[in-house]
C-alpha cells in the first residue's frame, strides 16, 4: 500500500521536490545516492540517502498543522539512525 502511495508521489512531485531532485540525483552531491519517495517503515520520506544516513524533507503549508505528527515521525527516523533536515518549500 505505501509502496503504491510512494510512486504516486514520485509520479506527480512539487516545484520545490522536482527542483531539489535536479541536484541530488546521479550522486551530485558528495557522492550521496539519494532516493526519493522512499518507504522507511511506517512513513515515506521525501529524500534519503541510505549511506550515510540523511533524509531530506521539504515540507509544505500542511505541515504547520501537523508538528505533533512530524515530531513522531521525525523521532521515530532519528531513532533508526537518520538525520532529518527539513525545509520549507518556499
Amino acid at each position: 500500500m505505501l509502496e503504491k502511495y510512494a510512486k504516486e508521489l514520485r509520479n506527480n512531485p512539487t516545484d520545490a521536490e522536482r527542483l531539489l531532485w535536479r541536484y541530488l540525483r546521479k550522486s551530485q552531491i558528495n557522492n550521496c545516492k539519494f532516493r526519493r519517495q522512499q518507504v522507511l517503515g511506517k512513513y515515506i520520506v521525501d529524500f534519503v540517502c541510505l549511506d550515510p544516513k540523511i533524509i531530506i524533507e521539504l515540507d509544505g503549508a500542511q505541515h504547520q498543522q501537523q508538528q505533533t505528527y512530524d515530531a513522531r515521525r521525525t523521532a521515530y527516523l532519528e531513532g533508526n539512525g537518520f538525520q532529518v533536515l527539513r525545509f520549507w518549500n518556499h
